[in-house]
């Protein structure tokens, strides 16, 4: 695996290890995230976001590849968990700026 942005590794400890506190810390205050046909827009709402996915999912993220530069970047990555089909490879696009995530679309 290649060397993966300080914002995007923190956000897979912090969502991994299910760390609430760390992963505020990974997003600015008006970050969106997009994840099945749904949007979470702020630190709240994408804290409950990730509270249900973790309750009801228990997903394990693993970095497999990533491409991009500067602010955008394409991260492939095998999801375990509690989910039909598991493990899965799936599609984190990242929009990074001021070291944060400002907006992340999970898919396939």
């Amino acid at each position: 695996m290649t060397h993966l942005p300080v914002p995007i590794a923190a956000y897979l400890r912090a969502a991994n290890a299910n760390d609430t506190t760390a992963l505020t810390a990974c997003f600015t205050a008006d970050a969106v995230v997009h994840d099945e046909a749904k949007e979470y827009r702020g630190i709240e709402a994408i804290v409950a976001w990730k509270a249900e996915t973790s309750a009801h999912y228990r997903p394990i993220v693993e970095a497999r590849h990533i491409e991009g530069a500067d602010q955008n970047y394409r991260l492939r990555a095998l999801v375990s968990g509690n989910f039909p089909g598991s493990p899965a490879m799936l599609s984190y696009n990242f929009l990074l700026r001021d070291d944060r995530i400002a907006a992340l679309e999970i898919g396939v």
